[in-house]
Order: structure tokens, then sequence, then C-alpha cells
């Protein structure tokens, strides 16, 4: 069978520099794609930030049934306040208001700098039953320069009219009062709403987020 040859200089890949290419109906045959199933959607950096908002259609935020699955990414997450807690919750109607009804549970490794704790524990008292408060996912973070959280969020599904909004995080956090600990902080939960989930909002439960970057990802083909 023969095989047919193109002349490369028939196509023009001027718009698809550094990017993924598959084959189209086109002119020129090309068309631009992602060579992965993750997406990166949004990118947003605290400085001094009272919150970090994500909502649908606002600033190319995209957060509807385009992808089953989304992930935040949590990068060097810095507070403005000692002894503060980083915190969620979502929305359904774009942003106007934040407080769907959670419920939660929530559980923690920890071990120290000078080899003390080495615990792992179900923190009751970082449950949500039922509740419309901020849930959070680090707590106790302080100022100093070597506390921060960092980690990642899955949201599943978050445009359903059928079924609640299921989640899960699991974060980093650095709690730098002597000697100097290490969390190893778990949550998971749902929204019990049938309300499609439209805007997700992450805040410290006290003063400013310092510093640092969530990044919104669809995950397709999941």
């Amino acid at each position: 069978m023969a095989l047919t040859k193109f002349n490369f200089n028939s196509f023009d890949l001027t718009t698809a520099a550094s990017k993924g290419l598959a084959f189209n109906s086109s002119a020129n045959g090309f068309e631009t794609s992602s060579a992965t199933s993750m997406i990166l959607i949004k990118t947003l950096t605290a400085s001094s930030s009272s919150a970090l908002s994500f909502v649908n259609g606002s600033s190319d935020v995209v957060l509807d049934n385009t992808y089953p699955v989304y992930m935040f990414k949590f990068i060097n997450i810095h507070c403005g306040t000692n002894d503060t807690n980083f915190t969620f919750q979502g929305s359904s109607n774009g942003g106007s208001s934040y407080g769907k009804t959670l419920t939660t549970t929530f559980f923690r490794a920890v071990h120290g700098e000078d080899g003390s704790s080495g615990t792992v524990s179900y923190e009751t008292d970082k449950d949500l039953t039922q509740s419309t408060d901020f849930q959070r996912i680090g707590h106790s973070m302080s100022t100093n320069n070597k506390a921060c959280l960092s980690g990642t969020m899955h949201l599943f599904n978050p445009s359903s009219t059928t079924f609640v909004k299921h989640f899960n995080a699991r974060a980093a956090v650095n709690y730098a009062y002597d000697p100097g600990y290490n969390f190893d902080a778990y949550v998971g939960g749902y929204f019990n709403t049938t309300d499609a989930i439209n805007a997700m909002q992450f805040k410290m439960s006290s003063g400013n987020i310092d510093a640092g970057t969530i990044k919104l990802y669809g995950i397709k083909d999941s």
C-alpha cells in the first residue's frame, strides 16, 4: 500500500507554536490540542487579599459542566494574622453569597521538628455538620515566613443538579511556633445541595491572605 507524502511547507503551523497538534478538516489540516487531561483554567495570586474567588464566567474562569472534576492547587499560602485558618465555601448564585450546606470530616497527622508528637488524630472540632460556615483546610497558621500551606483540593461534578457535590482536600501546613510542627491535614465531605456550585471562595478565618497562589484546573475524560 502506497503512503501519501505531504510537503511540510504546505501546512500553516504558526498559531500552534509550543502547543500540541491534532488533525481536523480545515484547509491546513491541523488544530491546537492539549497533550494532557489536566487543563489550567485560572491562576490567582494573593497580595494582602481578603479572599480569592473563582466565579464561573468571570475573568475567564470555567466552573460548570465543561469538566466532570475540578482541581485547586494551593501553593505557599501565607496568612497575614497569627492563629488563623485557611478556609473555603461554595456558591450557587455566581458568587453573590457563599454559604452552601456542608457536612465534612477532618483528620491530621502531626510531627515536630524536635521529634515530638508524631500522632494521627480525628479532629471533631474541625468537622461541619449541615453547616453553612466556611470549612477549614489548614489551621493554626502563623505569620512566620516558614509557616505556610500547600496542597490540593478536588471538586467533583459541581454542575450536577441531581446529586450532592463531593470534595476532598489534603494540605501540608507548617506551624512555626516552638518547636515548629508540620501538619498533614485531610478534609472530605459534600455540599448537601442539588444546586449547581458555580463559584468557590478561599480565605483566612481572620485577616488577609498575605501571599500565595491558587491554581484552578479542569480534569477532562475523568
